[in-house]
């Protein structure tokens, strides 16, 4: 998809989460120090969205057959996408298997994250070729970020939560991120205060968002019913100095972040 009249790039992220031991988990990604965006961070898996992402018979290979608009379908076809290039998670079905696609197929299919990492191959061709049916219904809607107009660079970027699929450890790719970890929310944020990590705003604040829940369970059903309010975060200037906000309808408090903390 290319970029939209007002520059914004479309961009999908994906919370995959787990049960751990005590808490619940997410797995993140440390990205190369040479990308162009966040680089050294550690981030969700995430992405632009690729005009490859809707091909002409892409509802073909996707499960439920539901009347996505084209949009939505794109967001979420390259949140799969996303996930599978930078976390070798998978959310897809084999053939009319009603369970997810299970750790050995996975391995079997090793070679077509290599092609989509080197950009050689499509979904629609990657479903076609290997009788895969895409799983829309494991994204959950979370959140919906779009950066301030003050950045040279801006994203429109939808945010889904989904558990990780049975036997799918995750790893990361060794290109775009270096390292990879499954980590509670609470941890992530506490490494981040205290600079062991370097940690974005908007991914601190979707952990933030994300560490009221404790189980798996609980994190899926408070995203099916909430409601998405689009956060477009703003600058307001005080006797205190500038801070950044975000709508607090939004469900993550109120948020007012100092751009001394950003910096």
């Amino acid at each position: 998809m290319k970029k939209t009249s007002n520059n914004l790039i479309p961009a999908s992220t994906v919370l995959i989460i787990r049960n751990g031991k005590n808490d619940l988990e997410v797995f993140m990604v440390a990205r190369h120090h040479e990308i162009d965006f966040a680089s050294g961070a550690l981030v969700f898996p995430g992405g632009k969205v690729d005009s490859k992402d809707i091909g002409p018979d892409i509802r073909n290979f996707i499960v439920p057959d539901k009347d996505y608009v084209d949009e939505e379908l794109s967001f979420r076809i390259a949140a799969i996408r996303e996930s599978y290039e930078e976390s070798g998670i998978l959310f897809a079905k084999y053939k009319a298997n009603e369970n997810l696609i299970n750790n050995e197929k996975l391995e079997e299919l090793q070679k077509w994250r290599d092609r989509f990492n080197k950009n050689e191959t499509s979904m629609q061709e990657f479903a076609k070729k290997e009788n895969l049916k895409f799983s829309i219904e494991s994204l959950i809607p979370f959140a919906h970020w779009i950066t301030p107009d003050l950045m040279p660079k801006r994203f429109d970027t939808r945010f889904y939560l989904a558990a990780v699929p049975d036997g799918h450890k995750g790893t990361h790719d060794g290109k775009e991120s270096v390292d990879s970890l499954w980590i509670s929310p609470r941890q992530a944020i506490e490494d981040c205060l205290s600079e062991k990590r370097t940690i974005i705003f908007p991914t601190r604040m979707n952990l933030e968002k994300l560490r009221n829940s404790k189980t798996v369970e609980e994190a899926l059903s408070n995203a099916r019913k909430q409601r998405i309010v689009t956060v477009l975060p703003r600058l307001e200037k005080t006797k205190e100095g500038v801070f950044l906000t975000i709508p607090k309808e939004a469900g993550y408090g109120d948020v007012k972040e100092s751009l001394e903390n950003l910096r």
